[in-house]
Formats: C-alpha cells, sequence, structure tokens
C-alpha cells in the first residue's frame, strides 16, 4: 500500500524547512556579499516549495507541518560548531548545503516513485526549483575547490 501523500508531502516539508534554515544561518554567517545573497535567495527559493506543499497538505484536508524534523536544530548547531573558523569556511558552508540539496532532491525523487500518481505530479512540479538551486550549491563547491 502507498504512503498517504499528505505523509509525503509532510515528510518533504520537514526536510525542506531543516535546509532553508541551514541556508538562513550560512547566509548570514557567509563571508562573500555576493555568497549571502546567493544563500538567501535559495532560502527564498526553498521557501516556495514548503509553502507550495504546504497548501497541498491543506487541500487534501491534512494539517501540514510547519516545523523542522525532529533534531533538526541540534543538527544545524552542531554543523555550526564543526566548520572551521577560517577564511575557507564559506567553502565549507557551501559543501555542507550541496550535501543537504542532494539530499532534498533524493528525498523527493524517492517521494514520486512511492506517491500516488497524483501526489507524484505535485512533486515533479517542484523538482526543478530543487534541482536548480542544487546546482546552484554544486557550481559554488566545484568553483571554491579551484
Amino acid at each position: 500500500m502507498a504512503p498517504r501523500p499528505q505523509t509525503i508531502f509532510n515528510a518533504l516539508i520537514r526536510r525542506g524547512i531543516d535546509l532553508r534554515a541551514l541556508y538562513r544561518d550560512a547566509s548570514t554567517q557567509a563571508s562573500e556579499p555576493g555568497l549571502r545573497v546567493v544563500l538567501g535567495e535559495n532560502a527564498s527559493a526553498l521557501d516556495q516549495v514548503i509553502a507550495d506543499l504546504q497548501l497541498q497538505v491543506r487541500q487534501l484536508g491534512g494539517t501540514p507541518a510547519r516545523r523542522g524534523r525532529f533534531g533538526g536544530a541540534a543538527r544545524r548547531q552542531m554543523i555550526e560548531w564543526l566548520l572551521p573558523d577560517t577564511p575557507r569556511r564559506d567553502v565549507a558552508w557551501i559543501a555542507r548545503l550541496a550535501h543537504g540539496e542532494a539530499a532534498l532532491v533524493h528525498a523527493f525523487e524517492r517521494g514520486m516513485q512511492h506517491a500516488p500518481p497524483e501526489a507524484a505530479l505535485v512533486l515533479r512540479r517542484q523538482l526543478p526549483r530543487l534541482q536548480g538551486i542544487h546546482l546552484d550549491m554544486h557550481s559554488l563547491a566545484r568553483a571554491g575547490r579551484c
């Protein structure tokens, strides 16, 4: 039996909320002004994905998730503590965010595989937005290694 669309959407909302918070943390701590702008824009793009999925849950008669996953704030704090306090800190943030984006895209792809057709279509519509953020982060990660 396939999971209910609301369950899939809420799990993705929680992951998105965690990643959006990480983007916001990184955007306030990045040393490069241009990077702060890009990270803020990516957080805003995640805002849209989250809001769209929350709307879908409401339209299905459910209650949308409004918080991240259990332990998400603790994970963010741990990431912040573990990042080096050096000029290369921006590069470390980018690598961490690229990893988080990859995980979110993968979660959306898994959700599409397990969702009923109508719910899979909703997720498929969100995927290009996430893939765009994902490509941004991987491009920044490659540039930071140079």
